[in-house]
């Protein structure tokens, strides 16, 4: 991975294409498209394959992972409605680029990943890019107690269920955004807490995300 924080007219012209293209496909929140056109997604590539940078697709970051296909990333942030100062828990750092999504739409970021090479890679990348999430590296289906309760969970890989004990690090009336199904495709899932023992479920559109590894998942 190289870190050449370069961005120009022609990316950044790239990045408006994307966000009409996401536009077109359904994705509505004016605050998630404008943070979408500010994040230069090629600066978690390589050099090497920047042209795929802004074509809406997966990409293989290493390790098994990929970087998530910006449309998914438009979907699950118009689904938590983040309110400015909002505190957020990111299940699946990964590339970071949701991440940053986050922050630009005025969160405050707790963000965990397993995989140790990507994590390690990542917390490189992001603050050289100004933003500074709180990192963690770690079984992300667990959560992180710590810091809870959140206003907002955003899990980006597929689970096999909803993680009970991510439930209860959710504030009433916080949200939790996660993919659940087998190890192919998974359906979105919205969450809505709404004292503490109720929950709202809502099932949503069909995903396909790399599958959540840990205590409380595959």
């Amino acid at each position: 991975m190289a870190y050449k924080f370069v961005d120009n007219y022609r990316e950044r012209g790239a990045r408006k294409k994307l966000v009409e293209l996401l536009r077109s496909r359904g994705i509505e929140d004016e605050n998630v498209l404008a943070a979408i056109g500010k994040v230069p997604r090629h600066f978690f590539f390589d050099e090497t394959f920047w042209n795929q940078a802004y074509k809406d697709i997966a990409f293989p970051i290493g390790d098994g992972q990929t970087i998530s296909q910006p449309y998914t990333v438009a979907y699950q942030s118009e689904l938590l409605h983040i309110k400015k100062g909002d505190k957020v828990l990111e299940i699946g750092t990964g590339s970071g680029y949701q991440t940053c999504i986050l922050m630009e739409l005025g969160a405050t970021v707790f963000t965990i990943e397993r995989q140790e090479n990507i994590y390690n890679r990542t917390i490189q990348v992001l603050p050289g890019m100004g933003y500074r999430p709180t990192f963690y590296c770690g079984d992300g289906s667990k959560g992180i107690a710590a810091h809870a309760p959140y206003d907002k969970i955003i899990v980006t890989a597929g689970a096999p269920m909803v993680p009970e004990i991510l439930l209860k690090q959710l504030k009433i009336g916080g949200i939790l955004v996660i993919p659940v199904g087998d190890e192919k495709t998974q359906k979105m899932v919205t969450v809505i807490r709404v004292s503490e023992t109720d929950y709202d479920k809502i099932v949503l559109d069909t995903f396909r995300f790399v599958p959540l590894v840990g205590d409380q998942a595959w």
